[in-house]
């Protein structure tokens, strides 16, 4: 029989992540990421492909990393306010901005939306995204990024959201798209949103691959987007 003794509790506490020290708010300051570079998409006929995104920007910029969020497609319809909550809390934080290239409406909805103008401003929002990528290569990721520095001027990390459902739609090019991607700076972080459909052009580019799949959804009993939760 060994003759060792369990740990105490408290030389257990000590061996866990943060030596047992429970996590607590602090102030936000600018910093730089260790580890970023990596792309993710997140596709699927569930809900929750941009609030995951958002999740991850929120907790990037909790940390004084640079975000910057584009939206594509995302600009609106009767059932959805002008004010998102998204929008207003990016606004009282630090580190995190946004802009809405979207047009209103949803292609192919029978809404009343112009096709030939989603198209325009998807790919004008793709020119964007060209450019905020060739800034971020242009920028020292390595290194603190002011909080309130312009996208322009470098961002650790880059949300393209519903960029895959511009691409389903066929409002983008799947192949300009996986250039665009393949190639980024090594150390920004590439968040991708969208879609219905396997991303199968991306599969071999994305380090992670996440699928958000349905099982049961309001809007399928008529329920329409919900102030506080779908914006």
């Amino acid at each position: 029989m060994s003759d060792e003794r369990p740990d105490s509790p408290e030389e257990t506490r000590q061996h866990t992540p943060g030596g047992g020290v429970s996590p607590a708010a602090t102030d936000i300051e600018p910093a730089a990421p260790e580890e970023f570079g990596l792309v993710q998409a997140w596709w699927g006929d569930g809900k929750g492909k941009t609030t995951a995104a958002l999740g991850m920007a929120f907790r990037a910029a909790g940390h004084g990393y640079r975000v910057h969020l584009l939206q594509f497609l995302k600009g609106g319809a009767d059932s959805v306010e002008s004010v998102r909550g998204e929008y207003n809390v990016i606004a009282a934080l630090p580190s995190i901005s946004y802009e809405n290239t979207g047009h209103y409406g949803w292609k192919g909805r029978m809404d009343g939306s112009d096709d030939d103008e989603h198209a325009a401003k998807a790919q004008a929002a793709f020119d964007r995204t060209k450019e905020l990528v060739a800034a971020a290569g242009e920028a020292d990721l390595t290194a603190p990024l002011p909080s309130d520095g312009n996208a322009e001027d470098g961002v650790h990390m880059l949300v393209l959201d519903e960029i895959l459902y511009a691409v389903e739609m066929g409002l983008l090019d799947a192949d300009e798209v996986l250039e665009l991607v393949e190639s980024k700076p090594e150390n920004l972080e590439l968040v991708l949103t969208g879609g219905h459909e396997e991303p199968t052009f991306l599969l071999d580019a994305a380090d992670l691959v996440s699928e958000v799949r349905k099982v049961n959804h309001p809007f399928d009993d008529g329920t329409r987007a919900r102030k506080g939760t779908e914006y």
